[in-house]
């Protein structure tokens, strides 16, 4: 067992033996089904917060809905106040037009208000990610808007994607299929492309205007 895997699934264990109030956002790409899986072999009716955008690709949705059955998850679809029919009546379509405002609509928002009652918040970011992400620490205290704090708990700040894809392989998890057409970050279809820059996994997201929805920079770090 290599060190980087010893130490995520340690800081997993730890935090989760420490507070029942545990929860874990999941898009459902490589990294978050990593922390997924250490997560409820400890912990299996651990919520698994999904950002319900309705903008998707059909794969994912597939994939969600595969894995929440086949592993029995107790999945927490988040929801936008706005459907997406409601919100392109009324902004037309802001994914086009005004990105970081659609990203605040329908992530950060629902996020932030699913976090509520939780005080550990697992994610799958890695540093190696984005260098918007070169900082990025283990364990960080976050203040929310609503001046809620909580722990956020990135397990596999310092995996490589080599040591994400070892792990997939050696535990049996199908990858989203997106990965086999050449996508390295999935969100959204509508702002998510294949990687222009080899080594920016992140550099197809927002025609490369952006690399951040907002749901981890918007939130204050102690």
């Amino acid at each position: 067992m290599s060190t980087e895997l010893r130490n995520a699934e340690e800081i997993v264990r730890e935090q989760l033996a420490s507070t029942p109030n545990a929860c874990i956002t999941c898009s459902f790409q490589a990294e978050d089904m990593v922390v997924l899986h250490m997560a409820r072999s400890l912990r299996p009716d651990i919520p698994v917060l999904f950002l319900e955008t309705g903008y998707h690709f059909a794969e994912t949705y597939a994939y969600r809905d595969r894995y929440t059955q086949e592993w029995n998850l107790t999945l927490v679809n988040l929801m936008p106040k706005l459907t997406v029919i409601e919100q392109e009546s009324q902004f037309g379509k802001l994914y086009q037009s005004e990105p970081s405002k659609c990203c605040n609509l329908r992530k950060v928002e629902p996020l932030f208000r699913g976090l509520a009652g939780y005080q550990v918040w697992l994610t799958g970011l890695r540093r190696e990610q984005s260098p918007s992400r070169a900082n990025l620490q283990q364990i960080e205290t976050h203040v929310l808007p609503d001046g809620k704090s909580l722990l956020k708990v990135s397990p596999l700040a310092a995996w490589t994607n080599k040591d994400v894809w070892a792990y997939v392989k050696a535990n049996h998890i199908d990858p989203l299929p997106l990965y086999d057409q050449g996508y390295t970050s999935i969100g959204c279809e509508p702002c998510t492309a294949k990687p222009y820059d080899p080594d920016n996994p992140r550099s197809g997201r927002w025609g490369g205007n952006k690399l951040e929805c907002g749901i981890h920079t918007f939130s204050e770090k102690k």
